[in-house]
């Protein structure tokens, strides 16, 4: 009896000692887990792209100080393309733009009316003025690209700022030479940089007013006509036949006044045509008019028979008698 309750102590005091044992363990885990808290730090490359404060209003400036050029080609219809060109020509000044070109061709019997013009437009009011294109006439076909140059022009802007800085030290050089070679030397380099930086200048200058103004180049026509499926009753075809003997006479007219200038160039051609073959006809037979009157004294004096003999005879028929 008393070994069972010395056994019962000693699993007793087992047991708390193995509870003791866990609760430390786990006192010293937790006590882990805070220290380790705060130790992961992010990665600085993740830190850098992460957003920063104010990061989109930078987006919203960037996209505000994009760079494009806006190109675009429009085909517009209407019943007088040459108002029409007028009209449009007005809209462009009104926006602030300008004309580049205007080409008009007025109708003709055989080449409808036609208009082209190539016009420059604020870029921000490219948009409503293409809008606008809709009540002068009938818009056709719509195209407008949008090229984004924010790196072309960023790239010309900072080539700009460095060959200008580079400028202005070699003319502060020039200003500081203490001889001729260097005051040579300076000059030479002062020469290729700003030649280089007037270049690039005015390419900037070029894509500054690619990017402030559209290009659009607009196509006026006439307004489609309907096909012709002919007459439908009598009077129309009457009216109809009556207008093609018209148009037939007209044409007939106008090729017998074509032709008269060559009927008569071609009679004056024909006449001396005519007179050549005459004149060359009647070389032939002079020289042939000769010969043939030889002949007879040719033929009397291949007989052979004498005159002499022959008044002779003449002469004795007349004794006998």
């Amino acid at each position: 009896m008393r070994k069972l309750a010395v056994l019962c102590v000693g699993l007793l005091g087992l047991a708390l000692l193995v509870g003791c044992g866990a609760d430390k363990s786990a006192g010293s885990g937790g006590s882990t887990a805070v220290t380790a808290g705060p130790a992961p730090v992010s990665p600085p490359g993740f830190r850098e792209q992460a957003p920063a404060p104010g990061e989109g209003r930078g987006q919203e400036t960037d996209a505000v100080d994009r760079k494009e050029v806006v190109t675009g080609s429009i085909a517009l219809t209407a019943g007088d393309p040459i108002a029409a060109a007028a009209r449009v020509a007005d809209r462009v000044r009104e926006a602030g733009g300008r004309l580049d070109s205007r080409t008009e061709q007025p109708g003709t019997d055989d080449i409808d009316p036609s208009a082209s013009l190539t016009v420059r437009v604020p870029a921000d009011k490219t948009d409503a003025f293409v809008n606008g294109l809709g009540g002068i006439g009938t818009l056709t076909r719509v195209s407008v690209n949008r090229d984004d140059v924010t790196m072309q022009w960023e790239d010309l802007d900072a080539r700009i700022k460095a060959l200008q800085a580079s400028v202005d030290r070699l003319r502060a050089l020039i200003s500081s030479a203490a001889s001729t070679a260097d005051l040579i030397a300076a000059e030479q380099a002062l020469s290729s940089r700003q030649g280089e930086l007037d270049s690039l200048t005015a390419q900037k200058r070029l894509l500054d007013d690619q990017v402030a103004l559209s290009t659009l180049t607009i196509e006026i026509t006439t307004t489609a006509k309907d096909s012709d499926e002919g007459p439908s009753n009598f009077w129309d075809g009457v009216v109809a036949g009556w207008n093609s003997l018209v148009d037939w006479l007209k044409d007939a007219i106008v090729f017998v006044g074509k032709a008269i200038p060559w009927v008569g160039f071609l009679a004056i051609i024909g006449g001396l045509v005519f007179g050549l073959v005459r004149v060359v006809r009647r070389k032939r037979r002079t020289p042939s008019a000769p010969s043939g009157l030889a002949q007879p004294t040719t033929v009397a004096a291949q007989t052979g028979a004498p005159d002499a003999p022959d008044s002779g005879q003449g002469d004795h028929q007349t004794e006998q008698p």
